[in-house]
């Protein structure tokens, strides 16, 4: 009997499985073309987010499954604490959050919004304007529920990067963002670089699209404690969904009571 690890390397083709919600359903829509701007209904604040894509300047500037999948976890959560995945991580305020490879920003901007929390978006400088004018866009819709976004450019692996943005944060989160292996290391080495010594949280979505991708799983289990806080059921015709992992810096030295003779 197959597996998934016995599939076909490319099980799902991140260049056109780009999503977004439709009015009528919390589900999502694949779309080849993705509509320039994208209205998201926040029903547990009840408003509107409106983001801007601009498919032609490429993947950064477009929705990804995992980020809708935790768009609408952060809105459940304002409704429903105690029974949302990630209340154990989320439910300490007001929280100062970090988001890596933020792309259109949507994700910082709905946790600002539906949180009230402090959130940095970053992605690579040519990223940066798009991400600014999404969440000027937002802007009262995050300040109406006490939030606030920081926009910032971010290149994985640079510490000069790191030690300007600081590591003043309660959790980091990201969406999408393990499908070039090339990044793996930079990406671990800003995780790294920001959560040594602390006790920060990383929450990252993820939509598995090839075998290799358990190379990064693999390497950052080296350093953190990786575990699932939630799985989404499959849609629009994939054989999997988006799984909500959580990592954690792994305790190297443990209290120890001194031995007296």
């Amino acid at each position: 009997m197959a597996t998934h690890e016995d599939d076909e390397d490319s099980i799902i083709n991140p260049f056109t499985m780009l999503l977004t919600h439709t009015e009528n359903d919390d589900r999502v829509t694949s779309l080849h073309h993705p509509a320039p701007n994208q209205n998201h209904i926040l029903r547990s604040i009840q408003s509107t987010v409106i983001i801007r894509q601009l498919p032609t300047e490429g993947l950064s500037f477009q929705l990804w499954p995992a980020a809708t999948t935790l768009v609408s976890l952060l809105d459940r959560l304002r409704v429903d604490p105690p029974n949302s995945p990630l209340f154990t991580v989320l439910s300490d305020g007001p929280l100062r959050i970090l988001e890596l490879g933020s792309g259109t920003g949507i994700v910082g901007i709905v946790a600002a919004a539906t949180l009230g929390a402090n959130v940095t978006v970053t992605d690579l400088p040519h990223v940066v304007p798009n991400l600014r004018f999404n969440a000027e866009a937002n802007r009262n819709v995050v300040g109406s529920s006490g939030g606030a976004v920081t926009v910032a450019p971010l290149r994985w692996g640079h510490a000069d990067d790191v030690e300007a943005i600081g590591r003043d944060f309660d959790v980091i989160m990201a969406s999408d963002v393990v499908y070039h292996d090339h990044l793996y290391e930079p990406l671990l080495e800003t995780l790294r670089l920001m959560m040594e010594g602390k006790k920060m949280v990383f929450v990252m979505a993820h939509m598995r699209r090839w075998k290799k991708e358990s190379v990064f799983f693999k390497k950052a289990k080296k350093h953190f404690n990786v575990d699932v806080l939630y799985t989404d059921t499959p849609s629009n015709g994939s054989r999997v969904g988006v799984i909500v992992y959580r990592f954690v810096n792994k305790v190297k030295f443990q209290n120890r009571v001194p031995h007296r003779e």
